[in-house]
């Protein structure tokens, strides 16, 4: 596949056999030993399939001359067991085929789904959740029989189909020559469907996703819904969501069903030569009965993998537009992306510039305007505004989540752009209102699945939180699963869990985004004693709506739609009674700001 720069989701390609082949290849290769038994597997199959009728015809010719019975029973011996272990093998054939392909789509699945995470905010503000799980799961899904059915039904029924016709050639060339006429013929109108239908799958698959999309949205935001009363409105998009899908399903089917009519017509067309020919050879007595039987059933088993081809073909224009929609998402580059050689940032605590930054989420409305800050390292600064004012925008260009449209952004005099995402982020941590918890033990909930990080320095970090007694009174106590969404815990014990987090990663700046405001107050109180930990020598940042919070700062900056109000020192704004500071603390932050 090929990955273009600064492609876009819609950009309109197509699918050429290279694309097919670089697939297979891509997520074949790695299991060559598997893919090579499942070739010796299904060699074996076919060759097995194709003896079997000559010990019929054998029968029927040896029963006609009037052979013993002892032969007779001979040769329907050889045909049962010949046909009993072809089932083995196929079932062997079977078994690898599913092997091979859930490892594959597997695979795929985790490239799309890291591809994903590597992707800037801007993509995944503009494609809602159920579209995305549609792309990641639902097109390889379709793929999914493209890996297995291509190696097992197209690629083993093509050569089935031509070893009946070659083993027609050896009975007669009449036979060969009819029979391969008719299946050249059926194969150029077949595959002639296949680029015709594409665009209707993918029009389908487009539709399918926009109804996840639909639905996952009415599942995030039930609740509201129906305390606005906004189900008639609800119901009448997914109505139309619906009935988009259902026309564009209902075209693809019947333009794909082309390929089952063909198939049809081939079938009585291959009984009727069979009958014509044969009658005509067996009167002029150039073959036995035996052999128009062995014809008819070798042109009956043609029907089998054409059959089979017509229904993998119309698959095929499936999984064309599947992997049209793949390639789109794998086109798509991030805008946020590694320097070629980034730069390391300092050990301990990080000064943090911000040059004039200029950002919004959309060039026509700015969130920030030519904001100038600086906070010294070691230093807490309190970040004070009203919802909107751009203050939860700060917080995600520090993490380098987006870019500024224009100025520049320094974390310990390095300008963001220089440095490694990764290195950003380790060096970074944050506690937010919002914590999230995944189904996995407290171990991996706490570490981020990091197993360098020692199950002592966990405890002993859960303990300095207050949180010793709630760890030591798990049964399993770090291995304990939690589930998603932490249900079970208390928000209380769910916040303290973050601040570990932050606790083990020991970064050189601590972002808060007012993350007690949530708890009750002894819980708060241990939250308080923790965090005057957590800052020592470190640089912090807390967002915060409540006086109490921003005590401990060193520094306070107001924020009012995207520009500095006011900044300063606390102490000095708090003495001089026309700072804008000193004024919100006499008429209560919390009714000023929200």
């Amino acid at each position: 596949m090929n990955n273009s720069k600064n492609a876009k989701p819609e950009t309109t390609i197509t699918v050429a056999l290279a694309d097919y082949w670089a697939l297979l290849v891509r997520y074949m290769a790695p299991q060559w030993q598997k893919v090579a038994l499942l070739f010796t597997l299904l060699f074996g199959s076919i060759a097995l399939r194709l003896i079997a009728p000559q010990f019929v015809r054998d029968f029927i010719d040896m029963a006609a001359e009037g052979t013993t019975s002892k032969r007779l029973l001979w040769i329907a011996g050889l045909f049962l067991g010949v046909s009993l272990f072809q089932q083995v093998v196929r079932l062997g054939s079977a078994y690898f085929t599913e092997d091979v392909k859930w490892r594959a789509t597997n695979w795929l699945r985790n490239d799309l789904a890291d591809h994903c995470m590597r992707l800037d905010m801007s993509f995944h503000n503009d494609h809602t959740p159920g579209a995305m799980i549609e792309r990641v799961d639902g097109d390889v899904q379709e793929l999914s029989r493209f890996f297995s059915h291509f190696i097992v039904q197209i690629l083993g029924n093509l050569i089935f189909l031509t070893g009946v016709l070659v083993l027609l050639f050896i009975e007669d060339w009449r036979f060969g020559a009819t029979f391969t006429l008719l299946c050249a013929t059926l194969f150029a109108l077949m595959t002639r469907t296949i680029r015709f239908a594409a665009p209707f799958w993918e029009r389908f698959r487009d539709a399918s996703s926009a109804q996840y999309g639909l639905i996952e949205e009415w599942l995030g935001g039930t609740e509201d819904i129906r305390a606005n009363g906004g189900v008639g409105y609800v119901m009448d998009g997914l109505q139309g969501a619906n009935r988009k899908l259902y026309q564009t399903a209902r075209k693809a089917w019947i333009i794909g069903d082309i390929t089952w009519g063909l198939s049809a017509a081939f079938y009585l067309l291959s009984i009727a030569v069979s009958l014509a020919i044969g009658g005509v050879l067996v009167k002029n007595g150039e073959i036995t009965i035996g052999t128009v039987y062995l014809v008819m059933h070798y042109g009956n088993m043609l029907h089998w993998p054409i059959n089979r081809l017509a229904r993998e073909l119309k698959d095929l224009q499936t999984a064309t537009a599947s992997i049209m929609r793949i390639q789109q998402l794998f086109l798509v580059d991030p805008k946020v992306a590694d320097p070629p050689h980034p730069v390391e940032l300092d050990a301990g605590p990080l000064a943090v510039q911000l040059d004039e930054v200029t950002f919004g989420y959309n060039k026509e409305d700015l969130v920030l305007k030519n904001l100038s800050v600086e906070l010294e390292a070691g230093k807490v600064m309190g970040l004070l505004g009203r919802t909107g004012s751009g203050k939860t925008t700060i917080t995600r260009l520090l993490f380098r989540l987006y870019d500024p449209i224009s100025g520049a952004i320094r974390l310990g005099g390095d300008d963001l752009r220089t440095c490694g995402l990764n290195d950003i982020r380790q060096r970074i941590g944050m506690v937010t209102q919002e914590v999230q918890l995944f189904q996995a033990t407290v171990r991996d909930n706490l570490t981020f699945f990091d197993p360098s990080i020692e199950d002592e320095n966990i405890i002993d970090t859960l303990h300095m939180l207050g949180m010793g007694r709630w760890v030591d009174s798990l049964e399993e106590g770090l291995d304990t699963w939690l589930t998603s969404g932490g249900k079970g815990l208390s928000a209380g014990e769910a916040q303290l869990l973050a601040f570990t987090r932050v606790f083990l990663k020991n970064p050189g700046l601590v972002i808060m985004d007012e993350a007690s405001s949530r708890l009750d107050p002894a819980t708060e109180r241990l939250i308080e004693q923790a965090i005057d930990k957590l800052l020592y020598n470190r640089t912090a940042i807390i967002v915060a709506h409540r006086l109490a919070t921003v005590q401990r700062a060193d520094q306070i900056l107001i924020l009012q739609d995207g520009e500095i109000t006011e900044h300063g020192d606390r102490i000095a704004l708090l003495a001089d009674s026309d700072s804008r500071f000193s004024h919100l603390l006499r008429t209560g932050m919390e009714e000023v700001l929200v």
